[in-house]
């Protein structure tokens, strides 16, 4: 199930999947939105049997400063980016315990370790992923659910591609500069990060709980 508040671009992942040979469903809806939520979960249980697999990706990272941020603004991206996170996590917990088996994977960013000015909403919120992901881990290994994390650098994403074209030159430079501390002199792919994601869902990854994968090129060595 691609649960997004993007119909049209939930409707093209779904219809990539079913392309692929896969079976996907899109459903229009938003993170903030508890009462969505817990009926897009009941959906997947109707449509696939219930939620084995997680990911949290639902994020906005709109550009403000500090003195220009209004309250409205923060409480937008911490409810999108961390309260999202808890929302559709506690929609599908209750499942994955009853069954004692499950792979949450939660996205939060490389800006943790490296910082970022103008976006200290947005790192404030993909902090708390990373706490919340570790309180989970404890939480729910006794019900052999795993819960980790990625820390995905700049993704050359279509959302990416918009912020850097609104600020013209100076967002073209901003990405030269990311690249530049990389290790390796390249943009960050979608599919790398849904790589790394695949991982952790996988059966590879059963040793792994309340972790966090970097995947930045080598920007943020840690």
């Amino acid at each position: 199930m691609v649960f997004d508040r993007d119909g049209s671009g939930a409707a093209g992942v779904a219809a990539a999947i079913q392309a692929s040979g896969g079976r996907a469903i899109s459903v229009l809806g938003d993170v903030r939105d508890v009462k969505v939520v817990k009926s897009a979960v009941d959906r997947a249980g109707t449509e696939f049997g219930g939620i084995h697999i997680l990911i949290n990706n639902a994020g906005i990272y709109p550009r403000a400063s500090l003195v220009e941020m209004t309250g409205e603004q923060w409480d937008e991206v911490l409810d999108i980016n961390l309260k999202g996170v808890f929302h559709c996590t506690r929609a599908v917990a209750p499942q994955m315990i009853e069954r004692r088996a499950g792979k949450i994977v939660n996205i939060s960013s490389v800006n943790i370790h490296v910082g970022a000015p103008n976006f200290s909403h947005y790192i404030a919120s993909k902090g708390g992923v990373i706490g919340f992901t570790r309180a989970l881990a404890r939480e729910l290994g006794d019900y052999n659910i795993h819960v980790n994390a990625v820390t995905p650098g700049a993704i050359q994403t279509e959302a990416e591609k918009r912020l850097v074209a609104a600020q013209g030159k100076a967002g073209d430079e901003a990405v030269a500069a990311i690249v530049a501390r990389q290790c390796l002199k390249r943009r960050i792919q979608p599919a790398e990060i849904a790589a790394v994601c695949l991982f952790l869902a996988s059966d590879l990854s059963d040793s792994m709980t309340g972790q966090t994968l970097n995947a930045d090129c080598g920007n943020a060595l840690y």
